[in-house]
């Protein structure tokens, strides 16, 4: 596929739809009534009232309005935007390795490594795309070629599928554990063990769309830490995974209490982030190793600290 041509797909009608609040459901305000009975998130439901897609009883309400048992909802629900691919140039994204099958990028912070609905910044593909690359065409449109992501606000090393064969047998690495994952994390305080294993089931967080929590119900998540450096006021973890979930050391550095630097969504103290000179959370994916999907054999590529990261690393070092 050429990543040139990918293009909005033309937008489905709306969908209409006529509830009866249940005995449940009564007291409840309007969006989270809406919400729980048609399954969006609380935000979407929010944006529906918000925009006058939706009807209580034959009125428009606000979304804070509270739901009587028989009441009757009425939804007109858009059809989800689309995300494309917009070919756009990144000047600190470096290119590792290419060859017919693979591209690894160095990822810098601030791109996220495909568009999604809500994102209005750079990507990888969007960088790939305007270099010219042509990328495998499996996955969904936006995420063609994607065998694993890294957040925006992490930086590091990222594989991209060029080729049908090694899309299928990089997305069968990473779902069997065979892919060498290492980051580096600034993490607040001293972990104790220095060395240890969090075996945590990860769920998105029930009140927060774009967060995730510890909780009993979620998805099996283990992470393997060792301490490099340990200082006054942080220590510096290599970190390797053994699942690839979303915020996964993120959320497991918090529920040990040791979030990462820089991390507020997730507990980090604001003053030590300013301190350390830190707009985004001190996590790099530092090391990528697997065997290549044509060659056979292993391989393995490194990345160094970004500037902000090696930069707080520094005043850490001092600080002690």
């Amino acid at each position: 596929m050429n990543l040139d041509e990918a293009a909005p797909l033309d937008p489905a009608p709306l969908e209409h739809k006529i509830l009866r609040v249940p005995e449940g459901l009564a007291g409840e305000r309007v969006d989270s009534a809406l919400a729980r009975l048609l399954g969006l998130s609380r935000t979407r439901a929010s944006e529906l009232v918000a925009d006058g897609h939706v009807v209580l009883d034959g009125k428009a309400p606000a979304k804070s309005d509270r739901v009587l048992p028989g009441s009757i909802l009425e939804a007109s629900i858009p059809a989800p935007r689309i995300a494309v691919i917009v070919p756009t140039a990144v000047d600190n994204l470096r290119i590792v390795h290419d060859d017919d099958d693979l591209v690894v990028v160095d990822k810098p912070v601030g791109v996220a490594a495909h568009p999604s609905v809500g994102w209005e910044g750079p990507t990888v593909l969007g960088h790939l795309a305007a270099a010219g690359y042509r990328i495998s065409t499996s996955g969904a449109p936006e995420r063609c070629g994607i065998v694993h992501r890294l957040d925006v606000g992490t930086s590091g090393l990222m594989a991209v599928a060029k080729s049908e064969h090694a899309y299928t047998v990089m997305k069968q690495a990473f779902r069997t554990r065979t892919v060498d994952k290492t980051y580096h994390a600034l993490v607040q305080g001293h972990p104790d063990p220095h060395t240890g294993t969090i075996d945590a089931p990860i769920a998105r967080h029930p009140k927060h769309d774009f967060k995730f929590t510890v909780r009993a119900d979620g998805r099996a998540s283990i992470t393997h830490y060792e301490t490099l450096e340990a200082h006054r006021y942080a220590s510096l973890l290599t970190i390797k995974l053994e699942t690839g979930r979303t915020h996964q050391i993120r959320v497991h550095m918090s529920a040990i209490k040791h979030p990462c630097v820089g991390d507020l969504q997730y507990g980090a103290d604001p003053t030590l982030s300013a301190r350390f000179g830190l707009e985004r959370q001190w996590l790099h994916a530092t090391k990528l190793g697997f065997i290549h999907p044509r060659t056979g054999n292993y391989v393995e590529f490194e990345s160094p600290y970004p500037a902000d990261l090696q930069h707080a690393l520094d005043l850490v070092r001092a600080a002690d």
